[in-house]
């Protein structure tokens, strides 16, 4: 993995002008952002707004035709998703990628197998998540829905991730699980940890971001701070349906 001056307030991502296709449908029409390093990036927008392919085109799981991203001082356009993971980059992905039939432990040491670290980064991670800690031997399908979104995270932490990226990692979760990612979240920031955070509960991402982005029909239609938004609350009513 690279080592960025985590001391510097540069951005660790930038997308700049990025246009991604599904076929001949053209979702992203242009999308930039930044996530400066310590810091935390929400993207918010309604549904079918162009996040989770977003979100794909920075980990190459579906490349922008056209545009740029670059990474930890890497330019990372047309890369593959593996090389951008090695390069530093936690994924937590909308359907959280657990498998039924492994244990908490087995899917906890395969992420350890993949990203070559120590037991001793293992026992660091399990210390932020004391819940998962007790289900080491509970297969996937014994899980929660809010251990099964801890389990996502802690494995994409495994690998000491300059910045975490997650797609809505509040969905389908009960109120009080919600501020438990939430406060989660916010001590992975305390720890030098960027983060961009692609969540529909605006107040739960508010709370946490630096940085504000919103899309709409696949164009970014706002970026700035949370309380510059906070000011403007025809955007927010208008893209989000909601007044912050």
């Amino acid at each position: 993995m690279s080592e960025p001056d985590k001391g510097t307030n540069g951005s660790i991502l930038a997308v700049s002008d990025i246009h991604t296709y599904y076929g001949d449908s053209h979702i992203l029409q242009g999308v930039s952002l930044e996530v400066r390093r310590g810091e935390c990036t929400a993207l918010l927008g309604r549904n079918g707004a162009g996040k989770t392919t977003t979100l794909r085109s920075i980990v190459g799981l579906t490349p922008a035709r056209s545009g740029r991203i670059v990474f930890a001082n890497q330019d990372i356009s047309g890369w593959t998703t593996h090389r951008i993971v090695r390069l530093g980059l936690g994924y937590v992905p909308e359907n959280r990628g657990i498998f039924s039939n492994l244990t908490v432990r087995e899917h906890l040491m395969v992420a350890v197998w993949a990203s070559g670290v120590s037991s001793q980064r293992l026992d660091q991670v399990l210390a932020i998540f004391p819940r998962i800690s007790e289900r080491m031997d509970n297969l996937g399908q014994q899980l929660s829905g809010g251990e099964q979104q801890m389990l996502s995270i802690a494995r994409a932490l495994l690998g000491e991730p300059d910045l975490l990226v997650l797609d809505e990692p509040s969905e389908g979760l009960a109120p009080i699980i919600v501020n438990e990612v939430s406060d989660t979240l916010a001590r992975i920031k305390e720890t030098g940890t960027s983060i961009l955070l692609v969540e529909q509960n605006a107040e739960m991402a508010l709370s946490l971001a630096d940085s504000v982005t919103i899309l709409s029909q696949g164009r970014v239609q706002f970026s700035g701070t949370p309380k510059e938004l906070e000011e403007a609350p025809r955007i927010s009513e208008a893209y989000l349906g909601v007044s912050v």
